[in-house]
């Protein structure tokens, strides 16, 4: 497993991250533990998570993921041996203070994030969300005094705008915090916004990206037809997530631009999971790129990204697939 360096930090991950967020819901726990197994036999050992998952849940099932995790690592016995990273921001109970990044939030958010991880630390804590109704230097305070006690190593922000990371960069500057060593956003073949601003800041300013969606949520796997209902049981169809995901990829255009690809690839004899993860992978400032599964086997084209060779005709290809798609504006709250 290729190891890269986060940004200009201290912290080492391997190229590719095991996303959990099926974990509890799509996937059940006897699943997940496979899936688990699998990723740590192939030195898959960075696993993202959150406490807001599994993915498309409620209140009711939100955490369940952590939970899995922790229930999984106490059998095992093998925290020292892994890499954990989770986020808090959403609503994971009813009341005041049950969202955001507020001190109140965040501080109750890492302990029971702790207590269901069964451990007593995470590696690299990220904010899920950006919180504008937060003064950004009373998150960066409190995301610094979890350093301080030992509860957090490294902190991280995930879906931030450039012009929003910025300024937290610049606050934690001024208060004299480490602040984010890395960022989280949304990137692959089919949505590529984070060029234009994200990435050129980050590279500049030496933050780690962490990538998801790196196969738009299996779309990119090329399984899926035009004219074709979304299958149950995936994330095009599963709970709360169902909208988001349709929104996102599941359009025409979209459809039409991954059949071209598929036509080349396979051409090649290649696989669309191991090309489209591979393309991630190989992209300027790009530290690691998060994989899912919903059965282990589906782990093995993942890991086959780093024998994936571009030539000049591949190479086009995918770059096709984004210029080929229509333009959209810029997402409310990302300006």
């Amino acid at each position: 497993m290729e190891k890269r360096r986060m940004g200009r930090h201290g912290l080492e991950v391997p190229a590719l991250c095991l996303g959990t967020m099926t974990f509890g819901l799509q996937v059940d726990e006897k699943v997940s533990r496979s899936i688990l197994d699998k990723a740590v036999d192939s030195r898959l050992i960075f696993l993202d998570t959150a406490d807001a998952y599994p993915l498309g849940g409620d209140l009711n099932t939100q955490g369940e993921t952590e939970a899995i995790i922790g229930r999984w690592m106490k059998d095992k016995g093998n925290r020292d041996d892994l890499i954990i990273a989770t986020k808090c921001f959403a609503p994971t109970r009813r009341g005041l203070n049950n969202a955001g990044l507020s001190r109140q939030h965040i501080m109750e958010s890492i302990d029971n994030s702790l207590r269901r991880l069964g451990t007593d630390y995470v590696d690299l804590y990220q904010a899920h969300g950006f919180d504008p109704k937060t003064p950004i230097e009373e998150s960066l305070r409190a995301f610094e005094d979890l350093v301080t006690a030992g509860k957090v190593r490294y902190v991280g922000c995930s879906n931030y705008p450039a012009w929003r990371l910025g300024q937290a960069l610049r606050a934690a500057d001024g208060l004299g915090v480490s602040g984010y060593i890395s960022l989280q956003p949304r990137y692959n073949l089919l949505y590529r916004d984070i060029e234009t601003e994200l990435l050129p800041l980050c590279m500049s300013e030496g933050i780690g990206v962490i990538v998801y969606n790196p196969l738009a949520g299996g779309f990119l796997s090329g399984k899926y037809k035009p004219g074709q209902q979304p299958e149950g049981g995936t994330r095009f169809t599963l709970g709360t997530a169902a909208d988001r995901y349709q929104e996102r990829y599941w359009h025409d255009a979209q459809f039409n631009a991954v059949e071209t690809l598929k036509a080349v690839v396979e051409a090649k004899g290649l696989n669309m999971v191991s090309v489209a993860v591979a393309w991630v992978l190989k992209q300027p400032g790009i530290t690691s790129a998060i994989i899912g599964a919903s059965k282990p086997e589906q782990l093995d084209a993942n890991l086959a990204a780093f024998g994936i060779e571009f030539d000049d005709e591949l190479t086009r290809a995918c770059e096709s697939v984004w210029w080929s798609l229509p333009k959209k504006p810029v997402a409310e709250g990302y300006r």
